[in-house]
């Protein structure tokens, strides 16, 4: 049996270090074209100054899209742009105070990396999703800790002993996931993957998507 999700399954991507906006709002809306489910902005390097302009515009963007739209490390500025929620290092605060300023109808999500206890105490403030990673060596965080496949497994299990109201936190993969490398990630147990640069930095992002959205859709049937 399959357990309703708290956290939209499939494709996650998430932004570039992009200052150009306009680009960065295309890009989006091919994805979103392939079958996109959430979104999330992740901006380490942005100038002060663009910071807030940037994460509204993508976040009421997304929401024209019919795409879930989450800021990374930063639930104040979620609140602020009306995101539809925050996702949660462990030197971004805690989730409880994240839990509790953003309510029941938004949605918190919280880095894991490759600590089932780290996911456990996650689940215990009642975050939506558990994201592990990198599975893959990442360009983006190459000296983040691996996450073998064997975790997914684990991770749903422990998801669904935590459900509540008969829907359990969805499981993410992070961490050089394309769709060449996916399959083997969604057969372990990941309901969703979040992609970077083997997304927005490809020549053909709707068709990206449409690949990745595939292969989840695939999975499923299998399941089924």
């Amino acid at each position: 049996m399959t357990h309703a999700l708290r956290f939209p399954p499939g494709l996650y991507g998430i932004t570039p270090e992009w200052d150009d906006t306009d680009r960065l709002l295309h890009a989006i809306e091919q994805a979103a074209a392939g079958g996109l489910a959430a979104l999330q902005w992740r901006r380490k390097n942005i100038p002060a100054n663009q910071r807030v302009a940037q994460a509204q515009a993508v976040v009421d963007h997304c929401r024209t899209l019919g795409v879930v739209s989450i800021i990374n490390d930063d639930w104040q500025l979620a609140l602020h742009t009306g995101a539809d929620g925050a996702h949660m290092g462990r030197d971004d605060g805690e989730l409880a105070v994240a839990r509790e300023a953003l309510g029941p109808d938004r949605y918190l999500g919280a880095s894991c990396y490759n600590e089932l206890e780290r996911a456990r105490s996650a689940l215990g403030y009642g975050v939506d999703y558990i994201a592990f990673g990198a599975v893959y060596p990442s360009r983006i965080k190459p000296d983040a800790v691996t996450a073998d496949l064997a975790l997914f497994k684990q991770a749903r299990t422990l998801a669904a002993s935590k459900r509540q109201n008969h829907a359990r936190a969805t499981v993410v993969a992070i961490g050089g996931i394309s769709p060449e490398n996916l399959l083997p990630v969604v057969a372990a147990g990941a309901d969703s993957a979040a992609l970077i640069s083997s997304l927005f930095n490809a020549k053909d992002i709707r068709a990206v998507a449409e690949q990745c959205q595939q292969i989840f859709i695939g999975q499923l049937n299998e399941q089924s």
